[in-house]
């Protein structure tokens, strides 16, 4: 296996020369609004992380332990994995509906039908009705979680797609701390409603999205791909131009988008998934990618995020006030170091920011599993209540301090970076499914922690740790020689010219010349005229795989 790519050779002088005196602080004016409207995409991770942390709640709620019967080993495991069935059971529909008809109509059915889920799920009667909505849930967030980054990725300004991507998967954790709080909030509750309020907040970003989403324009790069080149620029113009159509921005994006498009498509006829493995290029993305989905469960993380409750009685605490107060508290510290990586991504770079997270883990994890040994060396008595005597504190403070610093460590990279890296390293026309095997990995990854982690944790105990840990150093190696650096010498790159990166310099190179050729050449004007808005409703556009002069000479604006 050869090394990976240190340093992007990749220049975007084009771009920084466009971006040459330009406003482009994030908050100001029409970049604003595009980021207010990118964070209606953004919110869609929520659930996700909602899902998780609401269910590490309820394990510790006494109303959902008598009313569900106290569930322990593979039936626990199955209340957790349920939800990721859902989602592989969705996964294979949802990159048709995303190329066919668009990215918001595919998150509108997404959140229609987690709506219907959760409603039913707050109203559960019996422990086979919950877990059947929690497979609807994970069924609608499947079409959610695959149209929403794309979409996001497709949308956002040049210079803060990395980031601003990077904040979607971060955002898990803003539904992990919305349900940790709440469960906190509700474990008081001697009642049903103890449980059944943090189920039915669990809908909210879904109901958000369901009334807000056709405020949400539609990606330009499947506009073009379908036709509708009108349209695209209009997105471009009034969403990364302010409305100035004689920006040299819009005419840079749309001719790179469309030189992408039909470099793509003259090198693949066809968008099946067996493109995602034909040819060096895609080869090198899809042993990343594949890698990172399973990297991002299979790293530890998946004790703590579904079984936080089983890892503190490990070193003595039990109570339920605890237990829900520490794990609101991590979620906080998660969110915040997650955003930390993802304002990072292009400032160190995706390849730096792999490694020493990684790195992190490995040394927290290390310091977490000699903790827990000690610990319960020290803990063999127990009183009547069954709390340890005698138990070595120091190695039990060891071990939570151990979880801050290896979560902090996990943030940097596999928050932000997960999605992120996936969707930029992927050409257009296969990045709705290369998404999907990157999730159906994820979601695989998932039933497998949830499912045996703790029967493991039952039969292992803190010897676990131990397996986590030597598969942590084994992550390092491997991403040390696949991961490909995407951040530019100058700054960011776009979009297309990342996923070109993979594809050898000669197609970076053609892709270029050719974008620069029709941005200063007389095929295209970066000019639109005043009728723009009729003649965008009213298009009927050559699709981009037919000749630039064709379409040259067939259009004006």
């Amino acid at each position: 296996m050869e090394h990976a790519v240190h340093e992007s050779n990749t220049s975007n002088e084009d771009l920084q020369e466009i971006m040459k005196n330009r406003d482009t602080r994030w908050y100001r004016g029409h970049l604003g609004k595009l980021n207010l409207i990118c964070f209606l995409c953004i919110i869609t991770s929520m659930n996700n992380g909602y899902d998780g942390s609401m269910m590490n709640g309820l394990q510790s709620l006494d109303t959902w332990k008598g009313y569900f019967g106290t569930p322990t080993g593979s039936t626990l495991g199955i209340f957790n994995a349920i939800q990721s069935i859902g989602g592989i059971v969705g996964l294979p529909f949802a990159p048709f509906l995303n190329d066919r008809f668009g990215r918001r109509w595919t998150m509108f059915i997404g959140a229609a039908i987690q709506i219907v889920g959760v409603a039913l799920q707050t109203g559960a009667q019996s422990v086979g009705m919950f877990i059947g909505c929690r497979f609807l849930i994970g069924f609608g967030l499947a079409f959610s979680c695959l149209a929403a980054p794309t979409l996001l990725t497709e949308l956002a300004f040049p210079t803060h797609r990395g980031p601003i991507t990077s904040l979607y998967n971060s955002t898990w954790y803003l539904g992990s701390i919305v349900a940790a709080w709440t469960t906190y909030g509700t474990f008081r509750i001697n009642n049903t409603w103890g449980w059944r309020i943090p189920s039915l907040l669990q809908g909210l970003p879904s109901a958000l999205q369901l009334l807000l989403i056709f405020f949400v324009p539609e990606s330009p790069r499947w506009l073009v791909d379908h036709g509708r080149d009108e349209q695209a620029i209009k997105v471009i113009t009034k969403h990364h131009c302010g409305g100035n159509s004689d920006d040299p921005l819009v005419a840079f994006e749309y001719n790179e988008i469309r030189e992408a498009l039909r470099l793509e498509k003259a090198a693949n006829k066809s968008s099946t998934y067996l493109s995602l493995f034909r040819g060096s290029g895609n080869l090198k993305r899809m042993r990343v990618i594949i890698a990172i989905a399973f990297f991002s469960q299979w790293s530890g993380n998946g004790i703590v995020s579904y079984y936080l409750n089983l890892a503190l009685n490990g070193i003595g605490i039990r109570s339920a006030g605890q237990q829900t107060l520490i794990n609101g508290i991590l979620q906080v510290w998660n969110l915040g170091t997650a955003y930390l990586g993802a304002l990072l991504v292009d400032k160190l770079g995706r390849r730096p920011l792999w490694l020493i997270s990684v790195g992190g883990m490995l040394a927290s994890y290390t310091f977490w599993t000699i903790c827990n040994g000690i610990y319960a060396k020290s803990a063999t008595h127990l009183d009547a209540d069954g709390n340890p005597i005698g138990a070595n504190q120091a190695a039990g403070h060891g071990v939570l301090a151990a979880i801050f610093l290896y979560y902090a460590a996990y943030n940097l990279a596999m928050s932000p970076l997960l999605v992120s890296y996936t969707v930029e390293i992927l050409p257009f026309r296969i990045r709705s499914k290369g998404l999907m095997v990157m999730q159906m990995s994820v979601n695989a990854s998932l039933v497998f922690n949830q499912y045996v982690n703790p029967i493991a944790l039952d039969a292992l105990q803190w010897k676990l740790y131990i397996i986590y840990t030597c598969w942590l150093a084994f992550e390092f190696v491997y991403l040390w020689f696949t991961v490909v650096e995407t951040k530019g010498k100058d700054g960011p790159l776009p979009l297309e010219e990342i996923a070109a990166l993979f594809d050898g310099k000669e197609m970076t190179d053609q892709m270029k010349a050719a974008t620069r050729a029709q941005t200063n050449g007389p095929q295209i004007t970066t000019a639109i005229s005043p009728d723009f808005d009729e003649k965008a409703l009213h298009s009927k556009d050559i699709p981009v795989h037919q000749e630039v002069q064709t379409l040259a000479h067939e259009r004006s604006y």
